[in-house]
């Protein structure tokens, strides 16, 4: 090997060191630059810029069989390379932590991506967690008829992900509670001390407690067939009234400056913007944004229901950037043989090439493709949430804003801004997509009170 190679693969390791590379993976860096280098078809590091870095990562972002942490080392081991090595300008300014973000893949139990086709002819589910060790599994695998017909119950019903990871635990606590041995000693008078060991001993709160509620009522009508309603007398846990953080409008200013990526920034701004919630944020498609009528369709939103919002002018122009990039990066991916996107319940099934057709493809796209969990295709997913989540909680940190925010506070700071700017309460009942007023009431807390109404004795 030439003595100036040597030295700088010395200097390159030595760098994965300093940059606290673990040393098992330290080789691995070597071996994704070495990739890199063959792949430049004889030009230098040097003459490269942000454009072929990008093309290289987006080329190597479709290979199916590369996980996501394997993705994140590659663009890691590049970052290390040119930030500190090759120390070009255009590097320092280089988004790397979003394309080692972006890469997260959804998993099985993802809320996108869970659900499967179940029909009654053939109940053939997967367990929406594989049994464990713990009591509550323990419990699972001794009643695995109950808990299979349970999950079969929730998806016929299209109930949320997260309602079918809430329910199953609760089942399995109650039963772990009156040490049922079988099947047929499961009895609704059993609910009611159930429900007040909860509230009296365990201390929990009535949102806790009515969960458990929901799922146990849930087991005895639709799983067990039985009739459950002079059952269900009990000592109710104390439910206290709390009020949402909602931000100023100068903070949402600093909070949505101080978002550094731009994709992440973009969401946020959509969630203030047109008081979206997070989830339905991510799962937006490029048909969801209605130009002509500047409005935005949210789909099966909560309890799914669809509802149309408004589309920010200021957000406009860069949505507009924004699904010309989903655009190239779709043309690409279908040149490459992929191109297909996860559709909800029968879709896919009912149009055969719906999956693969630009006004499905999320508007924010993962950097990278990834195997389906459950029916193995290789598809461009969503951003995980999980990353605008913690953009806008580092922002929050970093601009100094002491309130406890997260996302659902942009949505919490729509509707009382609204309010505030004198929009009646059922114009932003509908925004929200609240079923019931009563749920938007509780954004009146701003109206006339604070320094909008009474004046505390101190000042006087």
């Amino acid at each position: 090997m030439d003595d100036s190679i040597s030295r700088f693969w010395d200097k390159y390791i030595s760098k994965t060191v300093s940059c606290g590379v673990p040393e098992k993976s330290r080789r691995w860096y070597v071996r994704h630059v070495e990739r890199f280098i063959d792949a430049l078809d004889g030009r230098r590091l040097g003459q490269l810029d942000s454009a072929d870095i990008a093309k290289y990562l987006d080329t190597k972002g479709r290979s199916p069989d590369l996980a996501d942490w394997q993705f994140r080392q590659i663009v890691d081991a590049i970052r290390i390379l040119y930030v500190d090595i090759i120390k070009v300008p255009w590097a320092l300014k280089f988004d790397w932590q979003s394309w080692m973000e972006g890469a997260r893949d959804l998993g099985v139990n993802h809320a996108t991506i869970a659900r499967i086709s179940t029909t009654v002819d053939k109940p053939v589910v997967a367990i929406s967690k594989p049994p464990g060790n713990s009591a509550a599994d323990k419990c699972r695998q001794k009643f695995p008829e109950l808990f299979d017909r349970m999950i079969i119950e929730i998806r016929l019903r299209q109930y949320s992900i997260r309602t079918e990871h809430s329910y199953i635990p609760w089942v399995a606590r109650f039963i772990l509670f009156c040490r049922f041995e079988s099947q047929e000693q499961i009895r609704p008078d059993k609910i009611a001390p159930f429900l007040e060991y909860l509230a009296v001993k365990r201390n929990v709160s009535a949102s806790t407690q009515k969960q458990a509620l929901n799922a146990l009522v849930f087991m005895f009508r639709h799983v067990l067939n039985l009739s459950i309603d002079e059952h269900i007398d009990f000592q109710h846990a104390r439910k206290p009234r709390r009020l949402p953080v909602v931000l100023t409008r100068e903070e949402i200013k600093k909070l949505l400056d101080g978002v550094s990526n731009e994709l992440h920034s973009m969401a946020a701004s959509l969630m203030y913007g047109a008081g979206l919630r997070l989830m339905e944020c991510v799962r937006l498609r490029v048909c969801d944004v209605d130009f002509g009528y500047n409005q935005i369709i949210v789909r099966s939103g909560k309890g799914k229901k669809d509802r149309v919002v408004p589309l920010p002018a200021k957000l406009i122009e860069p949505l507009r950037r924004q699904l010309e990039k989903v655009r190239v990066l779709h043309e690409n991916d279908l040149k490459a043989g992929f191109g297909e996107v996860h559709l909800p319940f029968a879709l896919a099934r009912k149009y055969k090439n719906a999956a693969k057709e630009l006004r499905w493809q999320y508007v924010f796209p993962s950097v990278k493709l990834s195997a389906d969990p459950r029916t193995g295709k290789v598809m461009r997913h969503h951003l995980h949430e999980n990353n605008i989540q913690k953009s806008v909680k580092r922002s929050a940190d970093t601009t100094g804003i002491s309130k406890r925010v997260n996302c659902h506070a942009l949505r919490h700071s729509f509707a009382t801004h609204l309010l505030e700017s004198g929009y009646d309460i059922r114009t932003v009942q509908e925004l929200l997509g609240h079923s019931n007023v009563s749920t938007t009431m509780i954004y009146t807390h701003v109206l006339n009170r604070g320094g909008h109404g009474v004046r505390s004795p101190l000042d006087g």
